[in-house]
């Protein structure tokens, strides 16, 4: 039996594996520039389900980082405003202690109404242009009073200037774990500002007006109010405390996700992550068997019968 060689069917067989080497260089190719092993999940077939459950996990994920770096930012505002209330807790009392040391009250009441003021700021302290301390009712200002002559108007009672509700806010930071991050207006305020009313009331009373030189009833009223600021400020700096431990726990939180949200990028990329050593060897592989092919074919088109007859 006699094989015979066609000029047709090599050009046929030649041309093949022209076309097969440039379709693994293109493939190849694709490989190194994407980085990836595939572009769908067609192209892992046998991981396809896992890979679907590891995106799912890996979504939820930064789900929740995104909604923990909301939470942060509130307490951090809510840091600020609370801070504030505290820090003019602090100032009230120690303008107090002033005027017991000195003996004067010269400026008393100017620093107590700034001190007053800082306060009410704190209260009213937005995030978001919503009223932190308002409970649910984020779009009402929570302390209403804007000076200490406010406190003491006839038939009025400190509450009154308080218009938050008892709706306490709350945010899911992962998979188990729920925070309450709200606080109320009147639960960080009200004793402040009683204690707010009752020097405005002595002020206005029958043994005032706080100015120059103390009197004997001014000085005992001023060192009996020491010990009811020293506990309005102690309840202000708990606050800030309660606060911060909600940071804390907000930030252990952040650092759990990070943590498994990098695992499961980690994981995923063992799946979709191209060997890139590799790649590079199979592109440089499917570019000598283009050339080789190539030659072949040219080699084989100049010992063509035709070429000898012309």
């Amino acid at each position: 039996m006699v094989n015979r060689v066609s000029t047709g069917g090599n050009y046929s067989a030649v041309l093949a594996n022209l076309i097969a080497a440039q379709e693994r260089q293109m493939d190849a190719g694709e490989k190194v520039a994407s980085q990836k092993n595939g572009s769908d999940l067609k192209d892992y077939a046998r991981n396809a389900e896992m890979l679907t459950a590891m995106r799912a996990i890996e979504s939820r994920l930064t789900t929740f980082s995104e909604q923990n770096k909301l939470v942060s930012d509130k307490l951090i505002t809510q840091d600020f405003g609370l801070t504030q209330v505290a820090d003019a807790a602090q100032t009230a009392r120690q303008a107090i202690a002033e005027a017991i040391a000195s003996g004067r009250v010269d400026t008393l009441m100017q620093d107590m109404q700034g001190a007053f003021r800082n306060a009410a700021e704190g209260l009213n302290s937005r995030y978001g242009g919503k009223y932190l301390f308002a409970g649910g009712q984020v779009d009402t200002q929570p302390f209403s009073a804007t000076s200490l002559s406010d406190l003491t108007i006839p038939a009025t009672n400190v509450t009154d200037y308080f218009h938050n509700d008892s709706f306490v806010a709350q945010a899911k930071v992962d998979d188990s774990t729920i925070i309450k991050t709200g606080f109320h207006a009147d639960d960080i305020g009200v004793d402040m500002m009683e204690a707010f009313k009752t020097i405005q009331a002595f002020h206005e009373g029958a043994s005032g007006p706080f100015t120059g030189e103390l009197t004997v009833a001014q000085r005992t009223f001023l060192e009996g109010q020491l010990a009811a600021w020293d506990s309005v400020y102690a309840e202000q700096v708990n606050m800030v405390g309660r606060n911060g431990m909600l940071q804390s726990r907000v930030d252990s939180v952040k650092e759990d996700l990070i943590t498994r949200t990098n695992s499961m990028k980690g994981m995923i990329g063992e799946i979709v992550d191209a060997d890139m050593t590799q790649a590079v060897s199979n592109l440089q592989q499917a570019q000598i068997s283009v050339q080789a092919a190539a030659q072949v074919f040219v080699a084989l088109k100049e010992s063509s019968l035709l070429n000898i007859l012309r």
